[in-house]
């Protein structure tokens, strides 16, 4: 009987478990590196600024479970408003999308999955503003984030601020995933 105790205890001893943490949601792009310049097609076209005014894209791995939705912002948090500058604001993106393609942010974009729906940004109007620092100031980061959130859709049109699409994104987030890139001019 001790035999086989020693035997049982040896075989379990030698028994080696592997545990995979999961991989952590992330955001890339073909259009914008972590660190590095904005080119001229994310620069805004106007206000001084002449760029392509096309929002970039973007990819997303690894959402957590229990995402029903995901949302997308971009914002400025150095613009000289005591508030920063919200350049883009996009929810209801469905669990199933996991990228978009360059310029979906275009005002009335046919790039964006059905049902998507496009906030008020700080130049007016529902859709992607580029960047356009004043003209002299250091190089603004510009933070591109996709938010996995736990519910299918949030109660906004295109008229919401950022500031009432931020609201809604903390209350609903399961997590985040962000890519930083500069401008200046």
């Amino acid at each position: 009987m001790k035999k086989h105790i020693a035997i049982a205890v040896s075989a379990l001893a030698t028994i080696s478990f592997t545990v995979s943490a999961a991989l952590p949601f992330s955001l890339s792009s073909q259009d914008i590196a972590n660190g590095h310049p904005l080119t001229q097609q994310q620069v805004f076209a106007g206000f001084g600024c002449q760029g392509g005014n096309a929002s970039p894209q973007l990819a997303w791995q690894n959402p957590p479970a229990g995402t029903k939705s995901f949302a997308i912002t971009a914002y400025d948090p150095d613009a000289p408003t005591g508030s920063g500058w919200w350049h883009w604001t996009l929810v209801n993106i469905p669990a199933k999308t996991q990228s978009l393609p360059s310029g979906a942010g275009k005002t009335n974009s046919d790039k964006l999955p059905a049902g998507a729906v496009q906030g008020r940004n700080d130049f007016g109007y529902a859709g992607f503003g580029g960047a356009c620092p004043p003209e002299g100031d250091k190089p603004h980061p510009y933070q591109f984030t996709v938010w996995a959130l736990n519910v299918e859709k949030l109660p906004l049109d295109g008229n919401a601020s950022g500031a009432l699409v931020g609201f809604m994104l903390n209350s609903h987030v399961l997590a985040k995933a962000q890519l930083t890139a500069t401008y200046a001019r």
